[in-house]
């Protein structure tokens, strides 16, 4: 049986991280930005689309959509409305959708927990952080002042936050509930959260 890891993660604490050293210790892909260029690919919508709609509502644009567009329908090429922000997710969610039947992976953020919330193979996985260790991380990777770094945590979480909770029907991103596991990537370590993940795998898989 395929099986499909999910991660969710606040700016800076490390998500991404975790899903990649896991990507390498259990030989199968991670998806992050290739979802964007897959989606791309499939629809024919130029690919700065979807890296402009990546994990963020665009505004004033959403309200009338929202009033025309089902969130469970993916409109056809000729529709005017074809490159509007819910069909762009309505096209990514149609590749996780794809990728979690044919093969084992794991998929960050795209609200991907949601879209395979009634899947058995799925492991929805929340990943956070303590403030001061997101500061310091996005600090080292992206060579910006702490205080800049605080600001990028406050407006990245912010709109990761809207846009899980616009697409998936009001829900709270951060809800411990919506996931299988919240791990605090700064009590034990990124190295030690892969190793809990793959146990985990064994436990919920388990003949």
């Amino acid at each position: 049986m395929n099986y499909v890891i999910t991660i969710a993660r606040g700016f800076g604490s490390g998500g991404k991280d975790i899903g990649m050293r896991l990507s390498k210790e259990l030989g199968i892909p991670c998806y992050d930005r290739q979802i964007l260029t897959m989606a791309s690919d499939h629809s024919g919508i130029d690919e700065s689309i979807f890296v402009e709609n990546d994990e963020k509502l665009r505004g004033r644009n959403i309200a009338k959509f929202l009033r025309k567009v089902p969130v469970t329908g993916v409109l056809e090429p000729w529709d005017r409305d074809f490159v509007s922000d819910v069909n762009v997710f309505n096209l990514q969610a149609e590749i996780i959708r794809s990728l979690a039947s044919t093969e084992s992976c794991i998929i960050i953020g795209k609200c991907a927990d949601d879209i395979l919330k009634d899947r058995k193979n799925v492991i929805s996985i929340y990943v956070e952080a303590p403030r001061q260790a997101c500061i310091q991380s996005i600090t080292e990777k992206m060579h910006v002042s702490p205080e800049r770094a605080a600001k990028l945590i406050v407006s990245t979480d912010k709109y990761r936050a809207n846009y899980y909770s616009y697409y998936t029907g009001g829900k709270k991103w951060t809800n411990p509930t919506n996931y299988d596991m919240v791990l605090n990537s700064d009590r034990i370590g990124r190295p030690k959260c892969v190793e809990i993940i793959k146990n985990y795998i064994k436990i919920k898989f388990e003949n």
